[in-house]
């Protein structure tokens, strides 16, 4: 078959691999018919995050139909229109039975380094790395899904792919940062990022009861859509303090909960972005926590940071005396996917939400390198990229 494999700093490139196969009986072999580029596909592109080898295999945003099954998967059925979340999780162990599907302990297989990079395994994910498992990814005509019972939602055949690819990944990111905000009504929230996860989580946010939502981004494209699209206020840091106009925006207070949806690889300006670039080109620190930093001094006394943005390792000059001192409260993690998955569905089904309205570009599989290209330096004003196999 063929797939988007890693070989190194901005090189992927489609090739030629083995199918995959059944490997245990709860796993699932599943035909791919949409798969995207997510914004922490990047990190692995730019070679930001450890763990990668050549050959790998990219994707963990994915949806595809049911082509077999293992003797013991009971829920699914070949010929299932199925949308795949990226955290693997075996359904059975002690924070999966709470829906904290993200940090499930069986599903890392390369436990033993997660553990030596973050002190406990995360859950194990599609295509990000051997850090996470090491698991094939899903931009590629097929995927194995280990615990098919547990991950894959089945979806109606009447959705198009585009209505429903986002289930996997960016939309329940986009909500679970907004839900960790304790939304009440005529709250104020501000949003770093207006990628994917950012553009979703402006509007769960006002979906949860946000009266305000203020997002901050400064490529043109992207805070375009956050102000027609998903219709909030925009600021551009190239133009202005972000501390200072937030506060200004707000009466002197701050926003109420803040979404750090940008990650560890922050874009800025002055001493203290030139600072991070150069510490993490050096291999001193993984993180350029720019985004974080302006989150926790912007937010209000007593406020809410929610973190969906991704980072993997090791940040410097954050300044956690404001998070004691003025009784921040941080929400972070890889989104426990398969908890929102079917009530999320719904929203789309009953029109509440359109995920389809992030989609700049649709492109074969065979063009992979050159849509993550495109999306790494923003070309054509590209926001997100679904690849379609077999086109």
């Amino acid at each position: 078959m063929k797939a988007t494999c890693w070989h190194g700093v901005r090189d992927v490139r489609v090739e030629q691999v083995p199918d995959p196969g059944i490997l245990n009986p709860g796993d699932a072999i599943v035909r791919i018919t949409s798969t995207a580029i997510c914004g922490s596909d990047l990190h692995l592109y730019n070679g930001v995050v450890p763990g990668m080898m050549q050959g790998d295999i990219l994707g963990h945003e994915f949806m595809g139909e049911i082509v077999e099954i293992g003797s013991s998967v009971k829920r699914l059925k070949v010929g299932d229109r199925v949308v795949v979340p990226f955290p693997i999780a075996c359904g059975q162990c002690f924070f999966c039975e709470q829906k904290l599907f993200s940090v499930c302990e069986n599903s890392n297989p390369n436990a033993w380094l997660a553990e030596k990079m973050w002190g406990h395994t995360t859950a194990g994910i599609f295509g990000y790395s051997h850090l996470t498992g090491g698991y094939a990814g899903g931009q590629a005509e097929y995927a194995r899904v280990p615990f098919a019972d547990v991950g894959p939602l089945v979806v109606p055949r009447e959705l198009p792919d585009d209505k429903v690819l986002f289930l996997s990944d960016v939309l329940p990111t986009g909500y679970m940062a907004a839900e960790a905000c304790d939304i009440v009504p005529g709250a104020v929230v501000a949003v770093w990022g207006c990628g994917p996860v950012g553009q979703f989580a402006i509007q769960s946010a006002y979906l949860l009861g946000a009266e305000r939502v203020i997002a901050i981004d400064h490529y043109p494209d992207r805070l375009d859509m956050a102000r027609t699209v998903s219709h909030a206020e925009t600021l551009n840091f190239d133009e202005v303090d972000i501390v200072d106009a937030l506060r200004d925006m707000t009466g002197g207070r701050g926003p109420d909960a803040c979404i750090d949806a940008v990650g560890m690889e922050a874009h800025g300006a002055g001493i203290g972005y030139v600072y991070d670039r150069v510490k993490q080109a050096m291999r001193l620190e993984s993180d350029r926590p720019t985004a974080l930093r302006q989150a926790l001094l912007s937010c209000r006394n007593a406020g809410v940071v929610s973190v969906p943005g991704v980072y993997g390792g090791f940040s410097d000059k954050i300044p956690f005396g404001a998070v004691m001192n003025r009784a921040l409260t941080i929400r972070t993690g890889q989104c426990h996917v398969q908890r929102y998955m079917q009530p999320l569905l719904e929203r789309v089904v009953n029109g509440e939400l359109d995920p389809a309205c992030i989609i700049t570009h649709h492109l074969d599989l065979d063009e992979a390198p050159q849509g993550y290209a495109m999306f790494k330096h923003k070309q054509d004003r590209c926001i997100k990229v679904v690849l379609r196999p077999g086109h």
